[in-house]
């Protein structure tokens, strides 16, 4: 009886906690004294059966290339699809770089802040609850949109940031990559009380335990989504040290060592990146030094620049949307994507021999690898002009005149 007494009042506490945080912001910047947010998103009704009762709006610019990719944007307790897409930037994005968004919003009658219910099985199971209704928005935004199946993408903010942990281990075989913003680790709470415990005190497991979530979480074997880790280190409201569970949770589940490959400073905040025995990036972490909870923004007119501040929005110099993109390879133009494919696919048909006898690895490299290799190893054969080869597949593509 003391221990449930205990117990009682330390989750009195944490709500209270809780309450303190959000009503902070809304006195920061109370609804009267906000402008109506505009918006560029579209609801989208029709899309499946909708077991978690969510909200489906979509972005789609004017000027696409073929099979283009999708980012799927969660956002976090109480906020909107069409706010914290104005905040973050993610459509302005998508105008320059060619892409499809597609946010899930929460509903208050599925929770009074209107956070994702990233605690509760029913909802963070594969095929089940809020989780579900995610993956049925994709397939249909896949469908209606002709989009590339291999470049799709999540990320997330808060409980929008757990609800990423969430899509990329129920589904690991529909996304390419995932960011995940002052977020926790994936099956890290299953009820409210573990939910405010992790939140604000932390929970620590073994990589080995962390991986095992995921692992357990689908059939899947892998290959395993790219992922991208945000926090600042003076978040009161999902305590830092779960940024660190993450990425725990995510090298162990991609067999990477503990410790980074590489550490830069990016916009004056210090990154670790993760790199897979060929030196691709697979994971990636920002500590925003300073910041508290939210999402880092680079508010102003630079072309890195992207976004609007707000309550858990935070203008601190990088943002976090633009390099994320970059991360995803979303940045790239797609004329330069398909002339890069373009050369490794005719090297590929011109030094066979060469690609067979690469030296053998842990795992098969898959055609792009293995064309990448044979450039660099060998020259290609003197009789191939290869910038005319690509030239004149950019014009059939209608990409140059």
């Amino acid at each position: 009886m003391q221990r449930l007494g205990q117990m009682l009042r330390q989750l009195a506490h944490y709500r209270r906690q809780w309450e303190t945080v959000m009503n902070a912001s809304s006195a920061a910047s109370p609804a009267a004294a906000r402008p109506p947010v505009p918006t560029r998103l579209n609801e989208v009704s029709g899309f499946g059966s909708n077991p978690g009762n969510l909200r489906m709006l979509t972005y789609v610019p004017e000027s696409l290339p073929p099979s283009p990719a999708l980012v799927v944007v969660l956002h976090g307790c109480t906020q909107t699809a069409a706010g914290y897409d104005h905040g973050s930037g993610w459509s302005a994005l998508a105008d320059r770089y060619g892409f499809v968004l597609l946010y899930a919003e929460q509903q208050e009658a599925n929770n009074p802040k209107r956070c994702f219910n990233w605690f509760q099985l029913a909802d963070i199971e594969r095929d089940r609850g809020e989780a579900h209704s995610i993956r049925q928005m994709v397939a249909h935004a896949v469908e209606k949109h002709g989009l590339d199946r291999g470049r799709i993408f999540v990320t997330g903010l808060s409980a929008g940031g757990a609800m990423t942990s969430t899509m990329l281990a129920a589904y690991p075989e529909v996304f390419a990559g995932g960011a995940i913003i002052a977020g926790l680790p994936y099956r890290s709470a299953t009820s409210i009380p573990e939910a405010f415990e992790c939140m604000f005190q932390g929970q620590t497991r073994s990589a080995e335990e962390w991986g095992a979530l995921v692992r357990e979480a689908s059939s899947h074997k892998g290959p395993w989504p790219k992922v991208s880790v945000w926090h600042g280190s003076a978040d009161a409201t999902v305590k830092p040290m779960n940024a660190g569970e993450i990425i725990k949770q995510w090298t162990n589940v991609h067999g990477l060592p503990a410790e980074a490959s590489r550490s830069d400073i990016v916009d004056g905040y210090p990154r670790r990146a993760w790199a897979d025995e060929a030196g691709n990036e697979i994971i990636e972490e920002y500590v925003i030094t300073g910041m508290a909870h939210g999402t880092p923004l680079a508010v102003g007119n630079d072309e890195h620049n992207y976004g609007t501040a707000g309550p858990f929005l935070l203008d601190v110099g990088i943002s976090s949307s633009y390099r994320i993109a970059k991360f995803w390879g979303l940045t790239e133009s797609f004329e330069g994507r398909v002339s890069r494919q373009i050369a490794d696919e005719v090297v590929a048909r011109n030094t066979p021999a060469i690609v067979h006898a690469l030296p053998a690895k842990t795992e098969v490299p898959d055609r792009e690898d293995a064309a990448r290799n044979a450039q660099r190893s060998t020259p290609p054969p003197s009789h191939l002009d290869i910038g005319s080869v690509i030239t004149k597949a950019l014009r059939s593509a209608g990409l140059m005149k």
